[in-house]
């Protein structure tokens, strides 16, 4: 059995491997928080740790920051792997499989607003398939909970949008 901190790296590897878009920070956490295998501040440190040693790499997106594995991450998971037991590998395996769609939907449909230098919002809309931007749209209103509104509604309604805009445009 490997040292706990090093198991901790070792599970985050093994998610991030497991998904074709990169993970954020929360939905790292609610895996291996909501199993218990560590607490908050250990995660962040194993998070901090693989940064470091190039093993992941962090993307910022508006507030988020989202983690990609790279090669070397590959490559030093492919020598440890089984250092993480069958069973937490299955636990892994049935949290991404349950809820694959709704941690790529989460990563694939960001949104955000912002005021702008005339103190209108706008409202910051995408929808992303793998490292392509499909939709980009901003749409400035008067006021913040309007901005807000599009943003939350964003993600639910994206698909319907984007079908409406190709059909429109085509």
């Amino acid at each position: 059995m490997p040292k706990a901190q090093t198991l901790y790296k070792l599970i985050i590897l093994y998610m991030l491997d497991r998904v074709t878009f990169p993970l954020s920070n929360a939905q790292l956490s609610e895996f291996i928080l909501d199993k218990e295998y560590t607490d908050y501040f250990t995660l962040q440190q194993s998070l901090f740790e693989l940064t470091d040693s190039h093993l992941i790499r962090p993307e910022k997106l508006n507030n988020t920051t989202l983690y990609h594995i790279t090669e070397e991450g590959r490559t030093t998971l492919t020598y440890f792997e089984t250092k993480i037991s069958s069973a937490i590998r299955e636990d892994i395996n049935t949290f991404l499989s349950e809820h694959k769609y709704k941690l790529r939907n989460e990563r694939s449909t960001p949104a955000n607003y912002y005021q702008t230098p005339t103190g209108e919002y706008a409202a910051h809309c995408r929808v992303l398939e793998r490292e392509s931007t499909l939709v980009d749209l901003t749409l400035t209103v008067p006021l913040e909970e309007q901005a807000k509104a599009i943003c939350d509604h964003w993600r639910e309604k994206s698909k319907e949008l984007y079908a409406t805009l190709i059909q429109s445009l085509l």
